[in-house]
């Protein structure tokens, strides 16, 4: 363990900082609180027990669990046994769900009652996975513990599965300096203050909302844990629950305004915090017209979160932009390996010491991605003359649904695996509801006929909903390619949208 990588344990200088401080709030209600002394109990407590079952230092603890305090309880625990946390996306299906516990090779599945039922249909199939339902850990006896006095910031804490431009899900690996970095990075530019609580309505497992967790172990300030998002408790939560910062995506945003209508937000609510996707220009127009304090942001699983945030005091001039490199990353836009002038649009290729090490356990990706130092994103953007950055497209055929990424080749996938279709593709259209949603085009092989019921249903048992297709088209030409065989979904969202959706089946 080198010095130089070393800082005292969080949870611990955080007690002796202000052990009655609250340090969580849970329910949408904000029913609990738990101050930093009570979460230091719970987590001395969940670590006995989790180590009495076996859990050690290096084992990979995947945790399948809605958002409210059993997760932040294991995610403490975890912390203290350094064990590596990987959490799992609670909308997967039980085939996703297994193919991702076999690739990271994950020793124990932590779980609540919510997901039992999934759990249930697919526990026979990983017969080496421990299983630990996480609400009857207290039964178990615990094991004699001690806390941990240092953080090595070089060691791996979390692995959060991603998908890549093809698709396929990959593991990103997070140390704690990726996390810590980025908790100081965002306070850097949003400021930082005693009083301040952070409202997690984002799911845990997302890097979006596990990064709430850290800044307020980090900052000492109460992260609200809400279960899942609904904008009247939110909005409560801002008007009585005294919540000055909040992270969304623009479906959520939306559904906040309209709800909360012409009255104004509180003062005291600093920081509307958007990202999942290029905001919609008018959402942002909107408020701005009624003084909503929101800023863009632009960032992924491989930055830990936030990478680029537009300062609150450039809402207005910079409107549509994700602002400036966060201190102390960096940014540049290229095309073709080159650097490209000013307002021109190109690849975001970012570095800084929040960047993932890398995809875990796959060399190849790692290689091709991450190239001396920089991360090549695949995300298109330009940079205006004063250095901030816009981003003009989540890759180039990525769908951001509802804050969800949907990779087309996923689904492509699942549609060509079914023995009546010849060929399939998937673009993204705009959605007033959900900003975007995925739209298939197929062609059946010759003398096949199916409904378009039964390819919908075909989907539902092999895709997380988000990922399921709004709409299926039928054609009978060919689908577009390339001279290289490449899919062209760039030109069927343009036929489609040429031709209108007179051969889409209602």
């Amino acid at each position: 363990m080198a010095a130089e990588n070393c800082i005292p344990d969080w949870l611990t200088r955080q007690v002796l900082a202000g052990s009655k401080n609250i340090a969580l709030v849970t329910g949408v209600n904000e029913g609990q609180s738990y101050t930093w002394a009570d979460l230091q109990s719970r987590a001395i407590l969940m670590s006995g027990v989790l180590s009495g079952q076996g859990v050690g230092e290096g084992d990979r603890v995947a945790v399948l669990l809605g958002n409210g305090s059993h997760f932040v309880e294991i995610f403490h625990a975890l912390i203290q046994l350094k064990a590596i946390l990987v959490p799992l996306n609670t909308r997967l299906t039980g085939a996703e769900l297994v193919w991702q516990l076999q690739d990271v090779g994950a020793s124990y599945l932590l779980y609540d009652e919510q997901n039992e039922a999934k759990v249930a249909e697919f526990r026979p199939q990983l017969s080496d996975l421990v299983f630990l339902r996480a609400d009857n850990l207290a039964n178990l006896p615990p094991a004699e513990f001690t806390l941990r006095e240092w953080i090595d910031l070089s060691e791996l804490h979390t692995i959060i599965y991603s998908s890549g431009t093809t698709g396929q899900p990959k593991g990103v690996r997070l140390t704690y300096g990726n996390h810590y970095w980025g908790a100081l990075a965002s306070s850097l530019n949003l400021g930082n203050q005693r009083s301040d609580k952070w409202l997690a309505v984002l799911p845990l497992f997302h890097v979006g909302g596990l990064s709430i967790l850290f800044r307020s172990l980090i900052y000492g300030i109460p992260a609200v844990v809400h279960e899942s998002f609904d904008p009247v408790a939110v909005n409560r939560a801002i008007e009585t629950g005294g919540v000055t910062i909040v992270s969304v995506v623009a479906t959520m945003l939306q559904r906040m305004l309209d709800q909360q209508g012409a009255k104004p937000y509180r003062l005291h609510l600093r920081c509307i915090l958007l990202g999942g996707g290029p905001a919609p220009l008018p959402l942002l127009e909107r408020c701005q017209a009624i003084s909503v304090p929101v800023v863009q942001t632009y960032g992924m699983t491989e930055t830990a979160s936030q990478f680029a945030t537009l300062a609150p005091e450039w809402a207005i001039r910079k409107i549509g932009s994700a602002g400036l490199p966060l201190q102390p990353n960096a940014l540049r836009i290229e095309r073709e390996g080159q650097s490209v002038p000013v307002g021109e649009v190109g690849e975001i290729v970012v570095r800084g010491p929040t960047l993932s090490p890398g995809y875990d356990r796959r060399s190849e990706a790692t290689a091709r991605a991450f190239r001396e130092g920089w991360f090549y994103t695949g995300d298109l953007g330009r940079v205006d003359a004063e250095g901030f950055l816009y981003v003009v497209d989540r890759r180039d055929d990525l769908i951001i649904s509802g804050g969800e990424n949907v990779y087309p080749a996923e689904l492509e996938a699942v549609l060509l695996s079914h023995p009546a279709i010849e060929e399939a593709g998937v673009f993204g259209l705009p959605d007033e509801k959900w900003g975007a949603v995925p739209i298939a085009v197929v062609k059946l092989r010759a003398g096949e006929t199916v409904e378009t019921q039964a390819l919908l249903e075909w989907c539902a048992t092999r895709l997380a909903r988000y990922k399921q297709p709004s709409r299926i088209i039928f054609r009978d030409l060919y689908l577009p390619h390339n001279a290289g065989g490449k899919l062209l979904r760039r030109v069927l969202r343009e036929e489609y949208s040429i031709h209108g959706d007179d051969k889409v089946p209602n």
